[in-house]
């Protein structure tokens, strides 16, 4: 039985939409939380926050991220191939693995917290923020290993509910712990102003522990209710001849090491970026709380208001890498190019207008979400609206080259970016004393090398050639015109409404009123230049009501 020949081709896409709505409002929410949690915190706070944050994503990158992919991989190989035997070894393989691993870097983490934060980073009040989220990459690995089981039964459903369950439980804790510790720190202070802030960021941590432990009790109890089907098939399996412990083992580590080297690079930028931005102010006269701030702001408000967006992309990959893996030992070249076309069109469609709105109403959205009407917040999200169009490119690029077994070329390309952009960066900070501008534009640049190196090299191993028209140029077309109006219609409503005394509101309103006229703008005129068919939106999640919807307003 080769389950994946039953699935219609527009199966990943729709898992993936799936997937990636779930991440968008799992993102959303992270956003919405984020705005109380920095009035609560200050920018300073946000820094000792946003770098223990940090810090935990790379420690995770480095032990267990990695396994959702090489389980969905792995399996999805072998479930193509009938072998539901072996996939079910796969699985609890990689259980053990997730203990083992999940448990020693923990306990690293608790351990060392004070060298990452302090001697590394240069920022020695993230520590026990550090410290606190320690549990949380043993819990963050074992519910790796059930999403990887999912994604590798080709079933997106149960980590898209886990996500955004996760990130529900996220804010009310975080919220409530800065609250509370930051409340407590002002009032045992005295002269140390960064106290506070200190203490409410470690506060804010406990909401990570308990997300992804709510969140991996939801994942058991579905793959308990999901045994029986499973089971099943385990059964129908006629396979006589099973994988040994060692080699399931040996093809784990063959196919995260790479995966890990790979992601790491690419997103241990920020984090080297941190290091060495807070280094050269430091030597250029600036005080900690003065570089910390301006990296906070950063870090803390453009980073998390551009992973929304970016979120799509991320969610995107965990869905092409399986059934890439599929058409690849299939050897059906022809549908692997098919599936990266239309995974990467799609991406496309919905992250350049994402980019030019946040873009076209910098300032407007910094100040109805994050509450901050400077303009160094608004230039930085101008700045940075390119990188994440890029961002999205690369993250998709890398994920491509390893759903078709080329694990090495992500690694190689990313460290060839990374060195590039580390050289650029000094220079910039140096040099040019760019501030945070030239870690803006530094990132840039290595995402579009990302971007290009992968892009080569899926090429040459796909004899694969993007189409540009119907995924760039129409959206790039679109998507000014969009920009254009948004603009527009903020500027008059925010100026009629601010001559009638209504100032507080007027600014939510003009942007509220903007993004709806935008997103209306776009969807036109990405129908009307032929840059999306009717067949392609009927093929999405609800495809047939947005058919129907488009019609009544004779957009299609």
């Amino acid at each position: 039985m080769q389950l994946g020949n039953k699935k219609s081709k527009s199966d990943f896409l729709v898992q993936g939409t799936i997937l990636a709505g779930a991440s968008v409002l799992a993102r959303f929410i992270g956003m919405i939380y984020r705005i109380p949690l920095t009035r609560i915190l200050g920018d300073e706070g946000v820094a000792y926050y946003s770098t223990a944050n940090e810090i935990y994503m790379i420690l995770l990158l480095i032990s267990t991220n990695s396994l959702p992919l090489a389980i969905s991989k792995m399996m999805s190989e072998k479930l193509q191939l009938g072998e539901a035997k072996n996939a079910q070894k796969i699985f609890v393989c990689s259980m053990k693995f997730a203990l083992i691993c999940g448990g020693i870097v923990s306990v690293f983490t608790f351990l060392f917290a004070g060298v990452l934060a302090g001697g590394i980073m240069k920022v020695d009040n993230a520590a026990n923020a550090l410290r606190v989220l320690a549990p949380a990459i043993f819990l963050f690995a074992v519910a790796g290993v059930f999403r990887g089981f999912f994604q590798g039964m080709g079933n997106m459903i149960p980590t898209a509910a886990s996500q955004v369950i996760e990130q529900i439980i996220n804010a009310i804790v975080t919220i409530g712990g800065a609250a509370i510790m930051f409340g407590y720190g002002a009032s045992i202070a005295g002269e140390n102003s960064s106290l506070a802030p200190t203490m409410g960021a470690t506060g804010a941590m406990f909401g990570k522990i308990a997300s992804i432990l709510v969140a991996l009790v939801f994942l058991i109890v579905i793959y308990l209710s999901f045994q029986k089907t499973f089971k099943k098939l385990v059964k129908q399996d006629s396979t006589k001849k099973l994988d040994s412990d060692r080699l399931i083992y040996t093809t784990i580590v063959i196919t995260i090491i790479p995966v890990i080297f790979s992601t790491l690079i690419y997103n241990i930028s920020p984090t080297l970026d941190q290091g060495i931005f807070n280094h050269i102010l430091s030597a250029q006269g600036y005080t900690s709380e003065q570089y910390n701030t301006i990296y906070g702001i950063y870090l803390g408000k453009f980073r998390v208001l551009m992973n929304v967006p970016l979120s799509l992309a991320s969610c995107l990959a965990p869905s092409v890498v399986p059934t890439l893996s599929a058409a690849i030992a299939a050897g059906n070249l022809k549908d692997a190019r098919l599936k990266v076309r239309s995974t990467m069109r799609y991406t496309m469609i919905l992250t350049i207008p994402c980019a030019v709105g946040m873009a076209a109403l910098a300032h407007p959205i910094m100040w109805l979400v994050m509450n901050d009407r400077y303009s160094l917040s608004a230039g930085i999200m101008q700045a940075g609206a390119l990188m994440i169009v890029l961002f999205a490119i690369s993250t998709l690029s890398t994920a491509v080259l390893q759903g078709i077994g080329h694990m090495r070329e992500p690694l190689v390309n990313s460290a060839i970016a990374l060195v590039i952009h580390v050289i650029v960066l000094l220079i910039f900070l140096r040099h040019m004393r760019l501030n945070i501008y030239g870690v803006v534009y530094a990132n840039t640049l290595f995402a579009f090398l990302i971007c290009l190196l992968n892009g080569l090299t899926i090429r040459r191993y796909l004899r694969y050639r993007q189409e540009l028209r119907k995924t760039f140029l129409i959206p790039l077309i679109s998507a000014a015109v969009m920009g254009v109006a948004a603009y527009l219609v903020y500027f008059v409503i925010n100026k009629l409404m601010t001559i009638l005394f209504i100032d507080e509101a007027s600014n939510a309103v003009a942007v509220l009123l903007a993004v709806l006229t935008g997103v209306l703008v776009y969807v036109f005129f990405l129908i009307k230049l032929k840059g999306i068919r009717e067949s392609e939106i009927a093929d999405l999640p609800k495809g047939a009501f947005f058919v129907r919807l488009l019609h009544k307003i004779r957009f299609l």
